[in-house]
């Protein structure tokens, strides 16, 4: 299995979003229009990354920072491509440009149910953060 990890960008789009849709845990809104994700990729650019075997998208994770924090969104590998390190080495890279970047810590979102995704990362290295509550403001409906 030969794959290629690169720069995600507006093409990768139709692709990406199946996935996504495709991919049990990962939850979508408005935010990720192609209007969004394309100005999310302006704002960030070459930190997001696919997984393709040939032409084939088999993986994507969004990558971005706020010149402080690293976040990753939606990191998903394509059920057939799962075990094969092709999520690891999504998020390695994204860890990779962020600290190019200059930035030195980074954060994800899980669902609490998401009892997969969540023992995922916890293999990978990252600490389940049971001191913090997220608040959301939805700015576009007041």
């Amino acid at each position: 299995m030969a794959i290629e990890y690169r720069p995600m960008t507006i093409d990768d789009y139709d692709e990406v979003i199946d996935l996504w849709k495709t991919t049990e845990g990962v939850g979508l809104s408005d935010a990720d229009s192609r209007r969004s994700i394309n100005l999310f990729l302006q704002r960030n650019p070459n930190l997001s990354v696919v997984a393709r075997e040939g032409e084939k998208l088999v993986g994507a994770v969004l990558c971005g920072h706020d010149g402080r924090r690293g976040y990753l969104h939606h990191l998903a590998v394509a059920r057939p491509y799962r075990m094969h390190n092709i999520g690891s080495t999504l998020a390695e890279t994204c860890l990779e440009h962020l600290r190019t970047e200059g930035i030195q810590k980074c954060h994800l979102f899980v669902y609490e149910q998401n009892y997969h995704a969540i023992a995922f990362w916890k293999k990978t290295g990252w600490a389940q953060r049971v001191d913090l509550v997220i608040m959301s403001h939805d700015i576009k409906n007041g």
